[in-house]
């Protein structure tokens, strides 16, 4: 399974972190439709190339060594970039048929990213979108390590690897719960809430930082009573009583086409708060020193044309 010149075959490499990630020798030979026999002979080969043991036995399945951890994190590198080495010649033969791997937060999967995919697949309607939603750590590490091509999320990462182009700017409003004294009211001033328990994200997401970094332009240091990982876990947080928040407005289908539309929606009142500047940006980033594939570029350009909130001059002056 070694070619001529004592490189590895990939497919061993792929087999290999297989069953590093925690797959078993019988699970891997199944799905490669060989005999369990021949794949542990072409693992033992690998283990010879390398010239020292990467696998070892944990129960029924084989764990790394501690020079499999580190000669995986190569393989991982180098079959990625294998992989994208073949999308880019298949999209520069076929770009009209290529795949754009898209990561996002999750409060902008049901109204800003369908709209932006299905106006995009006017023009391209053979093009394939693999979508991830998750918060804006995760999202930046998907970015890093290749698995996807363009992230729209909010924050301004400063990162020296990555470009960011804003797109919009979303209000926060404070949300609090039915039947809250302030419940009734249209517009507050942050400070006003300095003593509510307050239901934060998780620490390192974006929105955790600003939020408390808005509270202490508004002269206090937010109460938490809770934390979550999701806006919308959080609006049920407030909704059910818990505590008071600062969130984009709810968008309950992708029909609402600006941040307005949507201020009253849901159970949990939101109030514009007029003493702080209460907004977050959203923007798309991508590598900046790789060249994108043509159907991911396609999209970015489309993006940055026909985001709300960006108009075609802003688009040009941009940069880039």
């Amino acid at each position: 399974m070694l070619c001529e010149y004592g490189c590895m075959e990939l497919q061993i490499l792929r087999w290999f972190r297989e069953v590093a990630d925690g797959a078993t020798v019988t699970e891997t030979a199944e799905q490669a439709r060989i005999t369990q026999p021949a794949l542990s002979r072409a693992l033992a080969r690998l283990e010879t190339e390398v010239g020292t043991p990467l696998l070892t036995r944990s129960g029924r399945t084989l764990t790394p060594t501690p020079a499999g951890r580190i000669f995986k994190r190569h393989v991982d590198q180098a079959l990625d970039q294998y992989d994208l080495g073949l999308r880019a010649v298949a999209e520069l033969v076929d770009p009209a048929h290529g795949l754009v791997p898209l990561a996002f937060l999750q409060t902008l999967g049901t109204w800003l990213v369908p709209r932006l995919v299905s106006s995009f697949r006017v023009a391209y309607p053979e093009v394939r979108f693999e979508l991830h939603q998750h918060g804006e750590a995760a999202i930046l590490q998907e970015l890093l390590d290749g698995a996807a091509d363009l992230i729209i999320t909010s924050a301004t990462f400063g990162h020296p690897q990555v470009s960011w182009e804003r797109l919009m700017i979303e209000p926060l409003r404070l949300t609090v719960p039915p039947g809250h004294r302030l419940a009734r009211r249209k517009r507050i001033r942050l400070a006003e809430v300095a003593d509510e328990p307050f239901i934060l994200m998780r620490e390192s997401y974006a929105l955790r930082v600003l939020t408390e970094r808005l509270c202490a332009e508004a002269g206090f240091t937010p109460s938490i009573a809770f934390e979550g990982e999701e806006v919308e876990t959080l609006r049920a947080l407030v909704a059910a009583g818990l505590g008071v928040a600062l969130l984009p407005p709810p968008r309950a289908t992708p029909l609402a086409t600006s941040p307005d539309e949507a201020d009253e929606a849901g159970p949990a009142p939101q109030l514009h708060v007029t003493d702080v500047n209460s907004v977050r940006e959203l923007g798309l980033a991508w590598l900046a020193g790789r060249e994108l594939p043509p159907a991911s570029a396609a999209f970015r350009d489309h993006v940055l044309r026909s985001a709300p909130g960006l108009t075609p001059q802003a688009y040009r002056a941009g940069g880039r």
